[in-house]
């Protein structure tokens, strides 16, 4: 996204639908949604004045897709990644037999003894590809790819959802999953 403001609106309606909803005064339901004329008047009223034509660039362009309409557009809603509490409705499904997190080298021995915890989110995010999940690992630093054994964790009773952004998401990942590559 190439313009400042629409990136600034981006960034700060990132930080709203997924983790400080009360920042801007809106309410979201059990699944994360929110009215999308309530989210533009109160974008509006804390200085992110955009419009309709905007937020439809903001979710068509963000490239990790973060935002999702619902079918008629009135709601809009962050696809993953939320602190604050959401009831999610997607379906548990079949992993591939691997999926990729991106990490860094400080948490590497935390990853070796506990494995991957959701932390202070709903999920662990786990990435259907190496290259995505270096840009994920990236932003801390040098990026350190694990290979994670989707499928054999899914056989012995781990349940494994697909977002809207194509992120999959799990409850924890046991470290005997984990290879570092």
């Amino acid at each position: 996204m190439k313009d400042k403001s629409l990136y600034r609106a981006s960034r700060f309606l990132s930080l709203i639908l997924r983790h400080r909803p009360d920042k801007a005064r809106i309410t979201l339901n059990n699944e994360g949604w929110t009215d999308v004329d309530a989210l533009l008047e109160a974008l509006t009223s804390k200085g992110y004045a955009i419009s309709r034509d905007d937020l439809n660039r903001i979710v068509a362009e963000n490239d990790k897709k973060r935002f999702s309409f619902n079918n008629d557009r009135t709601l809009i809603r962050a696809s993953q990644g939320h602190s604050v509490e959401v009831a999610f409705d997607f379906p548990p499904m079949a992993p591939p037999e691997r999926l990729y997190h991106g990490t860094v080298e400080r948490f590497l021995d935390s990853i070796r003894q506990q494995g991957l915890k959701p932390k202070n989110r709903h999920h662990v995010h786990l990435s259907p590809d190496r290259e995505t999940a270096e840009k994920v690992g990236v932003r801390r630093g040098p990026p350190i790819i694990l290979t994670i054994h989707a499928a054999i964790m899914n056989d012995e009773g781990h349940e494994f959802y697909l977002s809207d952004n194509g992120v999959w998401l799990t409850d924890c990942v046991p470290a005997r999953y984990i290879k570092e590559i």
